[in-house]
């Protein structure tokens, strides 16, 4: 058995579900800390492993007694939140960030939080770590503020890793359909027809929920190689894996021989189409974020790490699991797997006002 002990937060959202289970069959001791907002977030019933119901903005810090390694997922994905304030919804998440980060530089304990690689907002070449950064949207913009939040108080003795994951895909039992790979495989699954609600000419770099949970693994066993940065930023995910998003509707419908790829009049027919899921980041059919993603350095910082998982591999696994599942239209189109109507309950009645007053009282 593993040693070490790890602590999850956010372990009930989409890679959560998913890397505490791995952990412990790992061997690991894992304790998994969530606020339990996705708890019904869930394809099938399933037992999650043992978790504390606990609110990261009164975080106990015994709970760090005795842990080797926390892996911070708690946070707030993508940006459904209609005409809200983002820094009602953003702030908090930076301050329990920082705090949860102080407390483990005083306890010396290894602290890997995943970032993004939406903080690269646009660009024309491929781009890696020293890169300018650009962020586009509220979500990404909050990860910037964090990660120098972290790069400040990083030194010799605390150097925590940051991980810029790619657009993740693969399946879950608490999945999310707005990643545009996931929802690619819903369409074609149950119509054999996928619509694009842009043109598809941006670019994206994708990575499979497995390779990320591998590099977190990789992260907690593993000492990087000749690294003298104090704050260890990686990119995460293959290079080879850069696509339009045109492409990656393509690639899907190789992986389901006979599904048709569409564009649709996006102004008008959404604007019809009330039930439609929408992306508030695309405009009149033009999505401006779009970045091409150099992951070499992780490869030279662990060199064990690689990516084991391809599109078309990922893809096929998540059609044959709607299969078994019985995937239904009303499942695919449920908001609580683009947590909308998830995070609108929940900001729209007692978050907002707890989390300002957290704020007001650190």
């Amino acid at each position: 058995m593993n040693s070490k002990k790890i602590l999850v937060t956010g372990s009930l959202g989409y890679i959560g579900t998913a890397l505490t289970p791995h952990l412990l069959d790992l061997g690991f001791r894992v304790l998994g800390l969530d606020t339990g907002f996705f708890n019904n977030c869930k394809l099938f019933e399933k037992n999650d492993t043992d978790v504390l119901i606990a609110d990261m903005r009164n975080f106990d810090e015994k709970l760090l007694d005795n842990i080797d390694v926390v892996v911070h997922l708690a946070s707030i994905a993508n940006d459904p939140f209609g005409n809200l304030d983002p820094k009602e919804i953003y702030n908090p998440i930076t301050k329990y960030s920082i705090f949860l980060a102080k407390l483990c530089k005083e306890k010396g304990i290894k602290f890997i939080w995943p970032s993004s690689c939406s903080v690269y907002g646009i660009s024309k070449d491929i781009i890696d770590e020293e890169s300018t950064l650009d962020p586009q949207t509220a979500y990404s913009k909050n990860k910037v503020e964090f990660e120098k939040e972290l790069i400040k108080i990083s030194d010799h003795s605390f150097q925590p890793i940051i991980l810029r994951l790619a657009t993740l895909y693969g399946f879950s039992n608490r999945i999310r359909f707005d990643l545009v790979l996931n929802m690619f495989a819903g369409m074609s699954y149950l119509n054999k027809k996928i619509v694009l609600n842009s043109n598809g000419q941006s670019w994206r770099p994708v990575v499979h929920i497995n390779d990320v949970i591998k590099a977190i693994v990789t992260c907690i066993k593993d000492e990087p190689v000749s690294s003298n940065d104090n704050a260890l930023i990686l990119n995460v995910g293959c290079t080879d894996d850069n696509y339009k998003i045109a492409d990656l509707a393509k690639k899907v419908s190789s992986s389901n021989p006979g599904t048709k790829v569409e564009f649709i009049n996006y102004k008008k027919d959404l604007d019809e189409d009330q039930n439609r899921i929408t992306d508030q980041n695309i405009n009149d059919g033009v999505d401006v974020r779009t970045y091409r993603v150099s992951f070499e350095k992780i490869k030279k910082v662990y060199p064990n790490f690689f990516t084991d998982w391809n599109i078309n591999k990922g893809v096929t696994q998540m059609l044959e699991k709607f299969d078994e599942l019985n995937l239904k239209s009303n499942d695919f189109n449920n908001p609580k797997f683009y947590r909308l109507k998830t995070m609108e309950k929940l900001f729209n009645n007692r978050l907002i006002d707890a989390q300002l007053n957290w704020i007001n009282e650190i």
